[in-house]
């Protein structure tokens, strides 16, 4: 098993089959879809190595590749939604305040006096912009997402385990909460 410094790092999964040879189509998380083949040969979370290309050739929605590990059609659709990482050594060292989501997964967030308000889930992006979900926070059920910008998270302490979080209580009130007067209009 890795160290937690050194977790694997999701670049792709294989989406199922493609053609009758053993071919696999890979859905990649790479800005640029071709990037991901850069980091084979593949490994699973604990880093064990999975999946060596042995070909690939870019298809519509992602690559498309031949694998030691497969042969058949059947193999291939078998692989289905497995999740291919790559090794933390294959990456440069993020910049000051660019941060691989990865690193994010499970640091407690706090607010600026170091209370509790959970811990981070997932970076999620529906479009517009990053945001973090938060899971176990005291008080609230299920998750809630804060934007991912200087503005709500001041501070990311990799090291230290830990997001400071700024204004955060006005993502996960609850509805019972809200004083604003809606004078019964709908």
């Amino acid at each position: 098993m890795p160290k937690p410094d050194q977790k694997p790092i999701l670049v792709a999964a294989i989406a199922g089959a493609f053609g009758v040879r053993g071919e696999v189509r890979l859905k990649s998380f790479t800005e640029n879809p071709a990037a991901c083949l850069d980091y084979a040969p593949f490994v699973d979370k604990d880093g064990k190595p999975i999946l060596h290309i042995k070909a690939a050739r870019k298809i519509k929605g992602g690559m498309a590749v031949f694998a030691d590990e497969i042969s058949t059609r059947e193999e291939a659709e078998a692989k289905k939604s497995t999740k291919l990482y790559a090794l933390r050594e294959k990456f440069a060292e993020p910049d000051e305040d660019d941060f691989y989501q990865s690193d994010l997964l499970g640091l407690r967030a706090e607010d600026k006096n170091g209370t509790p308000l959970g811990r981070i889930k997932a970076v999620v992006n529906y479009g517009a912009s990053d945001l973090l979900e938060i899971i176990d926070t005291p008080g609230v059920d299920g998750s809630w997402n804060l934007p991912f910008t200087r503005a709500h998270v001041p501070l990311v302490d990799i090291a230290g385990g830990k997001v400071v979080l700024q204004g955060a209580e006005t993502f996960f009130l609850d509805d019972k909460e809200d004083t604003s007067d809606a004078g019964g209009q709908a």
